[in-house]
């Protein structure tokens, strides 16, 4: 069984990429993601999507996002986009 990463090592170790989740933990009040299990990352967000699918196909749900580091601020900006998988 793959770890499960914080939202801060995520940030560390994939700036700049998508970032495939397993079994994602969400704080409900923020809608903010806390942790999960990183199935695939990449900075091509289709190559994301299409080779981290496979990787899924265990889990009830994922989450998909991208981890942006800003220049300016040197600070971590994340958008994320939460799907089920197709059973």
């Amino acid at each position: 069984m793959m770890e499960t990463l914080t939202i801060g090592d995520m940030k560390r170790n994939y700036p700049d990429e998508w970032i495939l989740l397993g079994s994602p933990e969400i704080d409900e009040q923020n809608q903010a993601i806390i942790a999960g299990v990183v199935l695939y990352h990449s900075p091509d967000k289709k190559e994301t999507v299409y080779l981290g699918k496979p990787g899924a196909a265990g889990y009830e749900k994922t989450a998909l996002f991208f981890n942006r580091v800003t220049l300016r601020r040197k600070r971590n900006v994340i958008a994320s986009l939460f799907y089920p998988v197709d059973k």
